[in-house]
């Protein structure tokens, strides 16, 4: 635990600003519990009245927790959600967002990220994750593209964009740790073109030379191609139907400490790469509501947003 205890601090002192008397609730399950039981040492020591609650493992991100956990988190002045699956975009999250919760997940954390990517300069991730959400929020199109073959148009017009800065300070703040990222949810039914993901997807794991290819008309992923990624990709997607088709959420990632490891929850936050994923938009203000949501990472790409260039090849150009 000692390894996690300083991470742990950072997280409930200065991303959640936990204070004393106020009541704490940690969520997490077997894989994560080391880093639940650290988190919950950490708000003891900050003189939260803290709970630490340890639930079944989820199938699938995005599917809800037991009922006990839901009204514990209606109940709880912060949480902090280390757990395998990601309770990020589930109804129980937003209940308890909208009573005024503040919330964070660390959705599938790997040891090495709450070591390495949690203790990070919030000041700065802050700034950039604004400005990125800033110019995404005042667009009407993103227009993607990559050496790999991925040209894709989403429409954003009306959609605001959501800043991921990991000060939750605020009642009804949300957000994941490690944090870092500008994310917004493409108007439902725009997204057109050719996605080549080939930095991680799901679980998959790093796909080094492997890519999945995903195909978006008319705003849903109309064919997934590949290796074996795509094949277990397109098995999960089937479970699910038609809606975890969707294209869900575009999103920049802002955090300079974060690697990508063929870990979603950290590579998605990895400064120079874009994440897009399927399933379910909720959470970021769309209207599609399905227990699943999958980000892929693509790697080197070239954003253009309303005819401002955010990243050209995986650099940071805004």
């Amino acid at each position: 635990m000692s390894d996690f205890l300083i991470p742990a601090r950072v997280a409930v002192t200065q991303c959640m600003a936990v204070k004393e008397g106020e009541t704490c609730l940690i969520v997490t399950d077997e894989p994560l519990r080391a880093i639940g039981e650290a988190l919950f040492r950490a708000a003891c020591e900050a003189g939260a009245e803290a709970v630490l609650l340890d639930m079944l493992p989820r199938t699938d991100d995005g599917e809800e927790p037991p009922d006990v956990v839901a009204a514990a988190m209606l109940a709880s002045d912060v949480v902090l959600a280390p757990t395998l699956r990601s309770l990020s975009h589930t109804a129980a999250r937003r209940r308890a967002s909208e009573k005024g919760a503040r919330i964070s997940t660390l959705p599938g954390i790997a040891e090495e990220t709450m070591v390495r990517a949690v203790d990070a300069d919030y000041e700065k991730i802050a700034a950039l994750s604004r400005r990125v959400a800033e110019i995404l929020s005042s667009a009407k199109e993103a227009h993607l593209t990559t050496g790999s073959g991925t040209d894709v148009t989403f429409g954003l017009d009306g959609r605001a964009a959501l800043a991921d800065t990991g000060i939750l300070h605020k009642p009804g703040d949300f957000g994941n740790l490690p944090a870092g990222e500008a994310c917004i949810a493409p108007i439902e039914g725009t997204t057109q073109g050719t996605l080549v993901v080939d930095g991680a997807m799901g679980d998959s794991g790093l796909l080094d030379s492997e890519t999945i290819v995903l195909t978006f008309r008319d705003g849903y992923a109309v064919d997934i191609s590949g290796g074996a990624a795509a094949e277990e990709l397109q098995r999960i997607v089937d479970r699910h139907g038609r809606l975890a088709r969707n294209v869900a959420e575009l999103g920049v990632g802002t955090n300079g400490q974060a690697t990508v490891i063929g870990n979603i929850l950290e590579d998605e936050k990895v400064l120079g790469t874009v994440h897009v994923a399927i399933g379910s938009n909720k959470a970021l203000g769309g209207v599609v509501e399905v227990p699943l949501h999958l980000d892929g990472i693509v790697l080197s790409p070239t954003l253009e947003v309303n005819g401002i260039l955010i990243l050209e090849n995986g650099k940071l150009v805004i």
